[in-house]
């Protein structure tokens, strides 16, 4: 099983959500930097609270506002004073006087916020708010039958490879094994992952055979009638879901929101929800066992050759197991055709000679930009029309 033969290569894309630090790292009182998508944003609060991410370039001489400070729900750029809001406007230019009129473009990029699961995310892109993919809905996330723990790790690793290690329901066996899976038969293994179509994204879950299938370090603590099924989805490019329901009342719920740094680096941010041993007293040996496993990953991700995923498909071999890794490679073909993706090799060029910045939505209502847009491949409008995004194809 190939799967179509497509051209794959470093594919980062704008118009999606993605996690930009903890609540917590995100302060009045210091900025913060972050690198994402290969360009550099800051994060602070506004005297609201509010969270706030903007572009990390001042637009007088390239200043980095993430070095400067924080003052009145402002970040000041540490090289000429300049002063942006949380909106990305200048409001103050210490060299021209507190009242005279400021250049129209004095301006950067901000971009829509939410904070939810104690993170701060951004939305990097500038479609309207109707028109943008959601960020997704932890349901459970808050009630008093679920516990999270939030876990940030880097990862020297490219983030769609990470994707699609969790879309990928055959290496449970091979690097976990002492957690004991879950696992497919060998007879399911040879058949097609069933995956379902959901919006912006694709999805499988599927029951296992025998309780060894479910056999993990926390086994002898199961409780409630057996129910022993599990699966992954992902929605969009970047975030990823894993259920694990070893019984009806006994539960892994894990969502984990990937934001790609470079081309081999990926910062991960991971909630780990469960409905059983949910007493404090509990945390640290699910926090033991949980570390255990992404550990178990990282070292397997850490060392794939080639880093990023191959230019075709042809460049591996595929089984029937792989079908959710194919069906993702697909999706993403779907925001290709949209014209959301990086040209990451005109990007490259233009690294330390162009300042550059996601385009935000107000450049939707506004013109007069300093800051450059990244460069985009050109979409193509018959794909992304015969193929609507979040139907099935």
């Amino acid at each position: 099983m190939t799967g179509k033969d497509v051209r794959r290569s470093f594919l980062m894309y704008i118009n999606f959500w993605y996690p930009i630090a903890r609540s917590s790292d995100v302060t009045a009182e210091k900025p913060l930097r972050v690198q994402l998508l290969m360009l550099p944003f800051v994060a602070f609060r506004d005297e609201d609270g509010q969270a706030r991410v903007l572009a990390d370039t001042c637009v007088h001489r390239g200043g980095s506002l993430s070095a400067g400070w924080v003052k009145h729900g402002c970040v000041v750029c540490p090289y000429h004073g300049w002063t942006f809001s949380g909106d990305g406007k200048c409001v103050r230019v210490p060299s021209l006087g507190d009242d005279s009129k400021l250049p129209a473009r004095a301006k950067v990029d901000s971009y829509p916020v939410q904070e939810r699961y104690g993170i701060v995310f951004a939305f990097l892109g500038d479609l309207p708010e109707s028109e943008r993919p959601p960020l997704y809905d932890i349901e459970e996330f808050g009630t008093g039958e679920w516990k999270s723990q939030l876990y940030v790790f880097e990862l020297a690793a490219y983030y769609e490879r990470s994707i699609e290690n969790g879309l990928d329901p055959i290496h449970n066996e091979f690097v976990h094994p002492a957690q004991g899976a879950p696992m497919l038969s060998p007879e399911r293994q040879r058949e097609p992952v069933p995956v379902e179509d959901i919006p912006w994204g694709s999805k499988f879950y599927i029951p296992f055979g025998s309780k060894k299938d479910l056999n993990t370090a926390l086994a002898s603590d199961r409780t409630g009638e057996r129910l022993g099924a599990a699966g992954s989805w992902h929605q969009g490019p970047n975030q990823l879901v894993t259920w694990i329901d070893l019984t009806a009342t006994n539960s892994f719920h894990q969502y984990l929101f990937e934001a790609p740094v470079d081309e081999g680096h990926t910062r991960i941010f991971f909630v780990n929800m469960r409905n059983w041993l949910t007493e404090e007293r509990h945390d640290q040996r699910i926090e033991e066992v949980t570390l255990k496993v992404v550990h178990e990953d990282i070292g397997v991700l850490e060392k794939l050759n080639p880093v990023r995923t191959p230019d075709t498909n042809t460049k591996e071999i595929l089984v029937p197991s792989d079908y959710a890794v194919v069906r993702y490679r697909e999706w993403l073909k779907k925001w290709d055709a949209r014209g959301w993706r990086v040209d990451m090799k005109a990007l490259r060029e233009k690294l330390g000679d162009v300042a550059m910045a996601i385009p935000s939505p107000a450049r939707r209502e506004s013109g007069n930009w300093v800051l450059d847009t990244v460069p985009l491949l050109p979409g193509d409008a018959a794909e992304a029309v015969s193929k609507p995004v979040g139907k099935r194809a």
